[in-house]
């Protein structure tokens, strides 16, 4: 058996090594030319050209399989690295993108963009290493960013965009485009995907099925532009349509959006992948369609080149059958198989993964840059620049010998630092427990244990794990699966350093497997734990009880199922899980240590405290996307309030009531309703989900190493009967730019450790007529003792017309100062800038009054700044 099989991968390698030279000797007319886009076009075309049908329509599915016949390895378009690449080894993890947003930086998210290229490619790397190409998160592509407009704070995936702003998000998501692909967008480092085109921000639990209709004004002036900047400025290589329907047709198959705006105004030249299943939605969910072949003809006339679907995680056969049966009927013709193809495989040729472009680097991305110390650090100064300091009674920063009591469900908590769409493989998370330790060497710091909370499970460490024969970690064997059964004997066996696989790793194992865990839990300290696991089968055994008995795999953002355990130092608790591939529950194991007498402990613990630090907030677990979890303020993912949960609320009373100085920190990816903790606490700092350093970051700030420079990307309001119902998608009274009321906290919301002046603003047109555009300068000074960080802001109020915003960001720079520094910036704004859009969606510019502001906040929210008014002349309506 052993050299039948030598002998079938030598066929195949001899098949692939012939089809390589054939599709070499299919390019002799193919000159270097310096239009790239043709010449990767070309080499598409001539390429499916000699591919059958059925080849065909297999590499029109998100898990594209490999042709050895013509050299084509496989290749999977599912690559996620909203704020850190996806993969078996441990990435890095940057702070979730509403805190990016927050730092209000662009050029710190491109940095940010950067490096998660060079790890995208990395792994990349690795799976040709391994041969496990196809799976995900071994492509060159990348389903990132989120540039969806964050118009409601209920939504639970607005923590993965850069805030309610226009503005701001096409700012940053041109950045993170252009640090994502690399200088030359035609030769794209990793090809990046905006999403999700375009109307599109909750209700998770309708999205599915959801007809969404918007105003033409709308459209123009809030969902679309970071789009238009996307395709257009950045030059972004893709685009993932979303799953509802706009104005009546499905996103994925949408006239307006997919013709007219993305390949027609737009001149779109890139590929289009549906977002998971959205395809299959147009006949299922929607009733678009009459059936699937009917739906994936929909989507692939209208221009969706590619379909993620989510049968592929099992390896579900015959997926693309629904393509030849929309063939043999008639409903798709060669041509428009052929025109997504040359798409896709000119991007194939085009980042590299297809060997044929002269003017493509060939180099490959060292596994050894994954997680480098680069950036590492910027995954702290990344979560130090996110942070929001809302409110300093002058209790901040903290003394260097400060008594801290530090309290709250999330003080030692470090799964909450990640966010959503992250890998749970990454480098040691710091919690701000461990980092207020870290920077305060000299201070008293005492941990008071919380009682239970629904943000309760944090990844067990290493050192509390150990193998059978008591080294630190878990035995894992990877069985492989032949012939539809499993092997007797494990392919690999090693030691991990949690309940987790490394399959894709290992070039043994092969890409259908099966992994099991065993060992022992040993607690660190007696006390009482909540346990729990997710992905896998097996039991946990607790004095000679079943702990944890998980009799089925869990589900992908299933709720943790926590039991209540007391755990002695130093005693040995076997456990033994099991998972296959083909689930889509990420495998772990999960505690939390908790009080069962919080308040006594409370007590006890803020006794000989000079301040206590409450660190609380929310989870991804809580929020997210289209989640199996209801629960008080929280269902499918989204919130039902702004309150933070009532065991939190309660805490934060009885931590006030003891009448010593009160700092909250906040983590969450949503805005809060604050108005409790801005009349009782004596500081409030929004950490968001910062990522892998976002503990050390908060306590640099709290301790006053680093200046808190963040900005609020959102509007922090008193609760929901401030806002329109969630479902809908007008933007009247919504965002600061429409919302009438008093918000708590309001947008570009942040103060510094020190204090700045801005001198009066300097307005020039630019070649003597303000329609033109403009250039706006300014002085700004640091007037403090200390240096710090400061976010100018420019707002446009326009002159009145109907549905006028009452307001609009139309340019950002963060800048650091020491004390007494002084430094001149300007802004550059185009035509674009300074238009509006009317009823009837024409972007303008009107003539009349401009009220234009600079200033380190919105004006008239008592900032430092300047105003003036600027005047234009005539009507000029601009292209879509």
């Amino acid at each position: 058996m052993e050299n039948l099989a030598g002998d079938k991968k030598s066929r195949l390698r001899l098949a692939a090594t012939c089809g390589a030279l054939m599709l070499m000797a299919a390019f002799p007319a193919v000159a270097r030319s310096a239009d790239v886009l043709a010449e990767a076009d070309g080499r598409a075309r001539a390429l499916i050209a000699q591919m059958t049908l059925d080849e065909k329509i297999d590499q029109l599915l998100n898990v594209a399989p490999a042709v050895p016949r013509l050299g084509i390895p496989a290749y999977n378009w599912w690559t996620e690295s909203l704020h850190g690449a996806l993969g078996p080894l441990p990435t890095t993890n940057f702070p979730e993108p509403i805190g990016l947003a927050a730092s209000f930086d662009a050029p710190l998210v491109q940095q940010v963009a950067g490096a998660i290229s060079v790890e995208v490619r990395a792994l990349h790397t690795l799976g040709r290493e391994t041969g496990h190409l196809g799976r995900i998160g071994t492509g060159l592509n990348t389903w990132s960013p989120n540039i969806n407009i964050f118009r409601d704070p209920r939504w639970g995936r607005g923590q993965e965009t850069y805030g309610e702003d226009p503005h701001l998000t096409a700012a940053l998501g041109v950045a993170f485009i252009r640090g994502m692909q690399g200088a030359n967008p035609d030769l794209p480092d990793v090809i990046a995907t905006p999403k999700h085109f375009a109307v599109h921000s909750g209700p998770e639990s309708t999205r599915h099925y959801a007809d969404v209709f918007v105003s033409a004004r709308d459209l123009e002036d809030t969902y679309l532009p970071a789009f238009r900047a996307a395709i257009v400025d950045a030059k972004a290589g893709s685009i993932m349509c979303a799953y509802n329907r706009i104005n009546g047709q499905p996103a994925c198959g949408s006239e307006l959006l997919m013709k007219q705006h993305l390949r027609g105004a737009w001149g779109f030249k890139g590929y289009v992948v549906s977002d998971c299943d959205a395809v299959t939605d147009i006949s299922e969910q929607h009733k678009y369609a009459p059936d699937p072949a009917a739906a994936v003809a929909v989507a692939l006339k209208a221009g969706t080149d590619n379909e993620c679907n989510t049968k592929t995680l099992g390896d579900t056969p015959n997926l693309s059958a629904r393509y030849r049966e929309a063939w043999q009927r008639g409903l798709i013709s060669m041509g428009d198989i052929d025109q997504a193809l040359v798409r896709l495989f000119s991007a194939r040729y085009r980042n590299g993964d297809l060997a044929g472009l002269p003017q493509r680097d060939g180099k490959a991305v060292p596994v050894s840059a994954i997680g480098n110390a680069a950036h590492r650090q910027l995954a702290l100064e990344s979560a130090t620049k996110s942070l929001v300091l809302l409110k300093n009674d002058g209790v901040l920063p903290l003394k260097p010998r400060v008594k801290l009591a530090v309290i709250g469900p999330l003080a030692d908590a470090t799964r909450v630092l990640r966010g959503n769409y992250s890998s749970s493989q990454s480098a040691p998370p710091v919690s701000v427990i461990d980092g207020l330790r870290r920077a305060m060497p000299q201070a008293q710091i005492k941990l008071v244990h919380a009682g239970a909370s629904i943000t309760d499970g944090d990844p067990v460490p290493a050192s509390a794990l150990r193998t059978p024969d008591g080294k630190q970690g878990l035995r894992v064997d990877y069985y492989n699966r032949n012939d539809g059964k499993y092997d007797s004997k494990p392919t690999v066996t090693r030691v991990e350093q949690g309940l987790e696989a490394h399959a894709l790793e290992l070039k043994a194992v092969a890409d259908k497997h099966k992994v099991t865990w065993n060992g022992f839990l040993v607690a660190p300290e007696t006390g009482t734990y909540r346990l729990a696991v997710s992905g896998v089968k097996g039991t946990l055994t607790i004095n000679g009880q079943p702990g944890i008995n998980a009799t089925e795999y869990s589900k992908w953002a299933e709720p943790l199922q926590l039991q209540q355990a007391r755990l002695e130092k130093g005693q040995r608790y076997p456990l033994q899980f099991e998972a296959e591939t083909g689930g889509t529950g990420v495998p772990g194991l999960f505690w939390k240590r908790i009080s069962t007498d919080p308040e006594a402990d409370l007590l006890a613990g803020t006794a000989d405290a000079d301040v206590i630090v409450a660190v609380v907030g929310l989870t991804s677990d809580l929020e997210g996307e289209e989640m199996a979890i209801k629960i008080e303020g929280f269902s499918g993912g989204d919130k039902t309030s702004l309150d933070l949960p009532a065991e939190q609320r309660r805490l934060l009373e009885r931590a006030k009531a003891l009448g010593k100085p009160l700092v909250v920190v906040l983590m969450n990816g949503s805005a809060l309703d604050l108005s409790w903790a801005k009349d009782n606490a004596s500081a409030i700092l929004e950490a968001w989900y910062p990522g892998q350093s976002g503990g050390l970051a908060v306590a640099d700030v709290l301790s006053g190493r680093a200046d808190p420079g963040g900005r609020l990307p959102l509007t922090f309001y008193r609760g929901l009967s401030d806002l329109p119902p969630f479902d809908d998608y007008g933007m009247q009274g919504r965002t600061y730019r429409y919302y009438a009321g008093t918000p708590v906290y309001p947008f570009g919301a942040g103060l510094s450790y020190t204090s700045f002046r801005y001198a009066p603003l300097e307005v020039t047109p630019i070649d003597g007529a303000a329609e033109n555009g403009v250039m706006v300068s300014t002085e700004i000074s640091n007037t403090g003792a200390r240096a710090g960080d400061d976010v100018a802001q420019l707002y446009l109020a326009p002159p009145a017309f109907e549905g006028a915003p009452k307001l609009a960001l139309r340019g950002f720079q963060r800048v650091s100062l020491k004390p007494g520094e002084r430094r001149k910036i300007s802004f550059r704004l185009s035509p674009r800038d300074l238009s509006f859009v009317t009823r009837d969606g024409v972007r303008q510019l009107l003539p009349g009054q401009y009220k234009l502001s600079v200033g380190s906040g919105q004006p008239a929210t008592g900032v430092a700044g300047q105003e003036t008014t600027l005047q234009l002349q005539r009507s000029v309506t601009l292209d879509q």
